[in-house]
């Protein structure tokens, strides 16, 4: 069969992270859902949501296990009337120890339009993938790929979190102003509840109370993620606690225990952990009246945290939940194979621009010579790195002083020091002289503000400052040899022999988030020295 036009605004698009959409697309996701199966339920004509080309690939990749994210998608694939190749980690040559990023590529050249769907252990798969294959599609004169991420590690799960969010509408009749929920269980291990982080922001007001014991809490950042998204944050320690606090959600998110995913130390404790978190009868009492149960599935069949007696009361909303993953994910797929989007009004995501002015160069004060010296000698001609950590304890410049000379290999004939600032009496700053190196390249310079921002480098010629610049915090590290992920399940961490390029984006501060798995690392933790 011919392959029929397909040129939505989403075609050739990744949804690695549910922050890939934004917040229009999602409620473009969540309406055209909603059209979809209004229509099936009523008998109506879905022809409008079907490919219908055998000649447009889906490729279910699934590295972990699973049952209800791939069947919803190889159901939803079946639908939109693709071709459908399941490959899956018991049967496939991934065990071979092959490169993901080849693989991928080799399956890409078999059609003429794609879309993989992942699940893996690695984290930032998807956004890899992205970068990698656009550059072989341009080189190949074919379309983008579409990437869908179905779970990486303890990382994300956007399509997961769309069809929770989609559920969580249906039962508001689609009210987006208010939502206030429970998140409770294992919220350490569960990517499903760290996609809410973002997930919940089609909400404009937003309660989120986390339930959970100390071992299995929400990471820290993902708690300062949706507070810097507003959400209003409350923290209990167990279902007892939260239920005697009078001040209980609607809406319960519960989560299993993921104990594949645990240390031996906590494995000790599930016992304790699983009671923590796990529903009671005598607990139904202190519920307010509607309240609604969800749960990603499935559950754990011996011990779950929502037992079996709540099956059949008014409570279980997993139920319809679960099917809602079949609606959501055809549109998912509509949407990245450019079927879906002709009529989308609103605004379309893409990456954020980042500023590159971090490097400025500054007229050189007209003093004829520097002070800077080596031992006695005044530079004639060379480089001096001046306001080295300026104003940090000295321990913290000596270690600035040092990571600069490894970092950029400056074994040469030199001074370095650390001496009082003209900022003001007890700030100091390390200053390091290099009289035998006469040219500094723009990479350079970009190294150089990345592991000492705050520095100046002066150009010495002559006894005077013919250049001077100043460095300041990039918004972005990437490209150096010296840098890695410390995150061993990223799929940017050497350890993977990818090949990816690794990359740091500034949050806030001095605090770098890893591109692919989102992991945030202090600035000085990014250096492999």
């Amino acid at each position: 069969m011919a392959s029929i036009q397909r040129t939505g605004p989403f075609k050739g698009r990744t949804i690695g992270v549910v922050n890939d959409l934004s917040l229009d697309e999602q409620r473009y996701l969540y309406q055209k859902a909603k059209e979809l199966k209004t229509l099936a339920k009523s008998g109506g004509d879905t022809r409008p949501f079907r490919i219908e080309d055998r000649d447009y690939q889906v490729y279910l990749i699934f590295m972990e296990d699973s049952t209800r994210t791939k069947e919803s998608f190889r159901n939803a694939s079946k639908f939109l009337g693709c071709r459908t190749n399941v490959f899956d980690t018991a049967t496939s040559s991934f065990n071979k120890n092959e490169s993901i990023t080849d693989t991928i590529k080799m399956l890409y050249g078999y059609a003429s339009d794609s879309c993989f769907i992942l699940r893996t252990k690695l984290e930032g798969v998807c956004r890899w993938l992205q970068i990698a294959l656009s550059a072989y599609a341009e080189a190949t004169g074919k379309p983008n790929p579409g990437f869908i991420n179905a779970g990486d590690g303890k990382h994300e799960h956007p399509t997961q979190e769309f069809l929770d969010e989609f559920s969580f509408l249906e039962h508001l009749n689609w009210n987006m102003n208010d939502i206030h929920i429970a998140l409770t269980g294992d919220l350490y291990h569960g990517r499903t509840v760290h996609s809410k982080a973002d997930g919940l922001k089609i909400f404009r007001n937003v309660k989120v109370d986390l339930v959970a014991p100390e071992l299995l809490a929400m990471p820290p950042s993902y708690v300062a993620r949706m507070k810097d998204n507003g959400f209003e944050v409350q923290i209990y320690e167990s279902l007892d606690e939260y239920l005697a606090s009078g001040k209980v959600a609607p809406i319960w998110y519960f989560t299993r225990l993921q104990l594949e995913r645990m240390g031996e130390s906590v494995l000790e404790k599930a016992d304790v952990l699983r009671k923590s978190v796990t529903f009671r009868k005598d607990m139904l009492g202190l519920l307010p009246e509607g309240t609604r149960f969800y749960h990603p599935l499935p559950r754990d069949r011996i011990n779950p945290t929502n037992p079996t007696f709540l099956d059949n009361l008014p409570l279980n909303g997993w139920d319809a939940q679960s099917e809602n993953g079949y609606w959501t994910r055809i549109i998912e797929i509509g949407m990245v194979s450019g079927l879906l989007g002709q009529d989308f009004e609103g605004e379309l995501g893409r990456p954020e621009e980042l500023p590159e002015d971090f490097i400025k160069e500054t007229t050189p004060a007209e003093h004829k010579k520097p002070e800077y010296k080596v031992g006695i000698k005044p530079v004639e001609e060379g480089i001096v790195i001046d306001h080295i950590a300026v104003g940090k304890p000295i321990e913290e410049i000596w270690s600035n002083i040092e990571a600069i000379r490894k970092i950029l290999k400056l074994n040469v004939r030199s001074s370095q020091g650390v001496y009082h600032s003209l900022r003001g009496e007890g700030e100091f700053k390390g200053i390091i002289s290099l009289p035998d190196i006469i040219s500094f390249g723009q990479k350079d310079l970009k190294k150089l503000a990345a592991i000492a921002p705050g520095c100046t480098l002066n150009l010495i010629r002559n006894s005077s400052v013919a250049r001077k610049y100043r460095l300041s915090m990039p918004p972005r590290i990437y490209g150096f040899d010296e840098i890695s992920c410390k995150n061993e399940n990223c799929i940017s961490n050497p350890k993977h022999n990818e090949g990816v390029v690794t990359e740091f984006v500034r949050k806030t501060g001095s605090t770098f988030v890893c591109k692919y798995c989102e992991r945030e690392h202090p600035f000085r933790e990014i250096w492999d020295i």
